[in-house]
């Protein structure tokens, strides 16, 4: 019974979804939608197999703005279900829409704008899954009832150069099924003009994700998860 009325509650779920409008560097805001690559609609990815995991639906053409950063800086992102934001305290993300928080980091070859995110070039900056078992509280209402808000540290020791920030926000409502998990993702263009030389550990998206990963591949109604493991490589400790 529990797992057929969680089955119906992901049902009336379907449909409401979101995007990432805002990116924030060292507390400021940079404007909507400035130099985030825009996806055509607020429809999550549900293929991991496609070049879409990697920066959304079209997300493989750059936009005209790249943001500066400085080294070290703490980034934040930002997200809503539609063009307005939502006043303190109102859940930003589609209710329901549980899961983990990502964020990825790639090297452009020379130019963000021109940088499709292709090859082996991704880092994991930072990751949050179930943060409390015992409520079965996720990191994603966690982001939502912060104004749709999360953030990262950028290390120092990360190269100067052009940029693709990628942050992931996994929806498992539906995910009993491959396909099934849905990925919100956004890519910002950022530009680092002084830092490290630092050469971190990088994978490739697609390829560093499985159908069958048990952080993309799970019920999360019934039996309620006590732990879980969100979807790729391992945060780099730099």
């Amino acid at each position: 019974m529990k797992s057929f009325v969680a089955l119906l509650a992901a049902a009336g779920l379907a449909n409401a979804h979101f995007t990432m409008q805002y990116l924030f560097v060292n507390g400021v805001d940079q404007g909507r939608n400035v130099g985030i690559r825009i996806p055509p609609s607020n429809s999550p990815v549900e293929d991991i197999n496609s070049p879409n995991i990697r920066c959304n639906v079209n997300g493989g053409t750059g936009v005209a703005q790249t943001v500066n950063v400085p080294s070290g800086a703490t980034v934040e992102f930002e997200w809503h279900e539609h063009a307005e934001r939502t006043g303190a305290g109102t859940p930003a993300l589609s209710a329901g829409h549980y899961g983990p928080v990502q964020v990825y980091i790639a090297k452009a070859p020379s130019t963000a704008a021109t940088f499709d995110g292709s090859g082996t070039v991704w880092t994991k900056l930072a990751s949050s899954g179930l943060v409390n078992p015992s409520t079965q509280q996720w990191a994603s209402s966690v982001v939502s009832n912060n104004q749709g808000r999360h953030s990262a540290k950028l290390p120092a020791s990360l190269p100067a150069g052009e940029y693709l920030l990628r942050a992931e926000i996994l929806a498992l409502h539906a995910a009993g099924s491959y396909p099934g998990a849905q990925f919100y993702i956004g890519c910002a263009q950022i530009k680092i003009a002084s830092g490290g030389s630092a050469n971190p550990p990088k994978v490739a998206l697609p390829g560093a994700y499985s159908p069958t990963d048990p952080g993309i591949k799970i019920n999360i109604h019934w039996p309620l998860p006590q732990t879980y493991t969100a979807p790729g490589p391992a945060v780099w400790s730099a």
